[in-house]
C-alpha cells in the first residue's frame, strides 16, 4: 500500500522537505527492494541508479539513502533546516542525473556538486536539457517508514510512498557520515542519441530474421506513452516467425517485450515481475541507467555486445 507523505505545509520542522510544487512527476527512491520478485514485488528503485549513489555520496549518505527523482524537472522544493534549539542553520543537498537548470532562491545552481542550503530557502529545478531524471539528495535523507526494506516508490504495484504532491513534508533523519569534502564530481554528458547494447534472446527465435535485424538495425524512437515502467518505442513493425502466445514467464529490468502490434517495450524499474509477450533481447545491466534517462523524442540505436 502507498503510503503519504506527512500534509502539512504550515508546520515548520527542524529540518525538513517542504513539497510547493512536486512538477510533472517526482517520487521517492533508494536502490529499491530486490529480493521479493517470488512474491509478485519487483525490485523497483531509482531509475537511474548511479545518479542517485552520487548524489548520496556527495552529501555523505549511504549510497541506499532515499532521495527525490524527479521526471522532467518542474520541482520546487523548501528546505527547513533548523537546529535542536530552533536556530536557523543550514543543510547539504546535491543534485544529479539529468541536468537542469536549478536555482536556490534565484541564484544558480551547478550539477553534481554538494551545495549549503539555508533555513527555510527554496529550490526549484527547470526542464532538463538532456535525459529525463534528476536526482535530489539532502544529507541525512528522508526519514520515512520503509516498505519491505525499501522507501521507494513503485507505481506500478502501488508499494512505498505516494508520488509527491504540492504540501508534503519529508522529515528529513540526523546526518550520517562525514562530509567527503568533494567539491565537483565530473561526468560524461547524457547523449541525444541513445545507444544500448542488447544481449539476444530469450525469446529472439519467435521473430524472423527481418525483425532481427531491424531491431538492430534501425533507429527507434522512445515515445511520450513511457513512465518508470517502461519505455514504449516506436521504429519498424517486428514481424514474428511464430503464432501463438506464451504462458507468463519472469521479466527482468531491461527486458524488450514485443507486444502483437511489433512494437517494443523498454521494461525499466517497476515493470511487471510476469509476462506473456515473447522479450527479443534485453539491455545490457551497465546500461540500465541510461535506458532510466530516455526522454521522449530521443533517438535510440540497439547493439550486440561485443
Amino acid at each position: 500500500m502507498s503510503a503519504p507523505a506527512v500534509r502539512n505545509v504550515r508546520v515548520r520542522r527542524a529540518r525538513a522537505l517542504v513539497i510547493l510544487d512536486p512538477g510533472p512527476l517526482t517520487t521517492l527512491q533508494d536502490l529499491g527492494r530486490p529480493g521479493w520478485a517470488h512474491l509478485g514485488v519487483t525490485a523497483s528503485g531509482a531509475a537511474d541508479l548511479p545518479s542517485l549513489a552520487l548524489a548520496n555520496r556527495l552529501v555523505g549518505n549511504p549510497e541506499h539513502t532515499a532521495a527525490l527523482e524527479t521526471t522532467y524537472g518542474g520541482l520546487r522544493v523548501r528546505i527547513d533546516a533548523r537546529g535542536a534549539d530552533g536556530a536557523p542553520g543550514t543543510v547539504w543537498a546535491a543534485l544529479t542525473g539529468a541536468p537542469c537548470p536549478a536555482a536556490l532562491d534565484g541564484r544558480p545552481l551547478g550539477m553534481d556538486v554538494p551545495f549549503a542550503v539555508a533555513d527555510g530557502q527554496v529550490l526549484a529545478l527547470g526542464a532538463p536539457v538532456a535525459g529525463l531524471r534528476t536526482y535530489l539528495a539532502v544529507r541525512g535523507g528522508p526519514e520515512v517508514p520503509a516498505t519491505l526494506g525499501s522507501r521507494s516508490t513503485d507505481l506500478l504495484s502501488g508499494l512505498g510512498p505516494a508520488p509527491l504532491a504540492a504540501g508534503d513534508v519529508l522529515p528529513l533523519a540526523p546526518p550520517g557520515g562525514a562530509m567527503p569534502g568533494v567539491d565537483l564530481a565530473p561526468r560524461a554528458a547524457l547523449p541525444r542519441d541513445f545507444v544500448l547494447r542488447v544481449v539476444p534472446g530469450p525469446r529472439d527465435d519467435w521473430f524472423d530474421a527481418a525483425a532481427v535485424a531491424a531491431l538492430y538495425g534501425e533507429v527507434w524512437t522512445a515515445t511520450s506513452r513511457s513512465n518508470r515502467v517502461g519505455v514504449r518505442l516506436a521504429g519498424p513493425v517486428l514481424g514474428r516467425a511464430r503464432a501463438g502466445e506464451l504462458p507468463a514467464e519472469g521479466m527482468v529490468r531491461g527486458a524488450l517485450q514485443v507486444p502483437p502490434n511489433g512494437q517494443p517495450i523498454l521494461f525499466l524499474a517497476d515493470h511487471p515481475v510476469t509476462g506473456g509477450y515473447p522479450v527479443i533481447g534485453v539491455v545490457h545491466a551497465a546500461d540500465l541507467p541510461l535506458a532510466g534517462q530516455l526522454p521522449p523524442g530521443a533517438a535510440v540505436r540497439f547493439r550486440k555486445p561485443r
